[in-house]
């Protein structure tokens, strides 16, 4: 299916489409699915159906990344802040999150997608918790597109419990102070195997990373779409590729001169 993929930009090129480059993929993707509630609302629809919508286009998305040859997706689907909703949406949510994982998570499987979750998840509920664990432990050895679900999760409170983890480990004499570097920092997040993200995609307009992957996002190049996250398509994961691909990333250099 990657073939075909390229095959057909390469078709495309006449019309001015360029192609995506396969040696020039980001390796980790990180998708604030942003949106549902307005694109609801613009169909005068309940914030429910948005959300509802916004669960399908997930799929799809995540297939489309694994075929792109993606190795990372790290997606924001609840954060520690929305527990301040009405209750009835936050219930929904929790809905809508088991029932992605109990409806989709063989034929991710199938798809070699291996599942993760970061985020406080001790915070669920002990069905939601196990359902969790099902799908991490049904998946861990698959080897495509590692997607990482972040629920319950706050950058702030991310850092907090890492720092909380490293006094704990100084204290006990694991981890000397000196040995606390950016790279062990890494290591006591939640994300650790996929700590730095190269591309962080919003959807719906808005212009910030509302406490999402603070660390991760140091070098990460942005990139913004007036699209709500149930309007959001694979070619539009596409094009936000292709911007990647025609950004120079320095890391705080200078500009390679030619």
């Amino acid at each position: 299916m990657l073939k075909s993929l390229f095959q057909k930009q390469s078709k495309q090129n006449n019309d001015g489409i360029v192609p995506i480059d396969p040696n020039n993929m980001p390796a980790h993707v990180a998708i604030i699915m942003d949106g549902n509630g307005r694109w609801a609302k613009r169909r005068g629809l309940p914030r429910t159906m948005g959300h509802r919508a916004g669960a399908d286009v997930l799929k799809k998305i995540v297939i489309a990344a694994n075929d792109m040859g993606i190795k990372a997706l790290t997606v924001y689907g609840f954060s520690t802040e929305n527990w301040k909703r009405p209750e009835q949406e936050v219930s929904l949510l929790m809905s809508l999150i088991r029932e992605y994982l109990l409806g989709n998570v063989r034929d991710m499987h199938e798809h070699n997608v291996r599942i993760r979750f970061i985020g406080f998840i001790g915070g669920l509920s002990d069905e939601l918790q196990r359902i969790i664990k099902d799908a991490e432990d049904l998946t861990m050895n698959n080897t495509g597109l590692t997607l990482q679900l972040a629920i319950n999760y706050g950058g702030r409170d991310e850092i907090v419990r890492a720092i909380k983890d490293i006094v704990a480990d100084v204290q006990t004499g694991t981890i000397e102070p000196g040995a606390i570097t950016e790279d062990a920092i890494s290591n006591y997040l939640f994300t650790k195997e996929f700590s730095n993200v190269d591309l962080l995609i919003r959807p719906s307009g808005d212009y910030r990373i509302s406490n999402f992957l603070l660390w991760q996002l140091a070098y990460a190049e942005f990139w913004f779409t007036d699209a709500n996250w149930p309007d959001f398509t694979p070619q539009i994961l596409e094009d936000a590729v292709r911007a990647f691909q025609q950004r120079e990333r320095r890391f705080g250099g200078l500009k390679t001169e030619e």
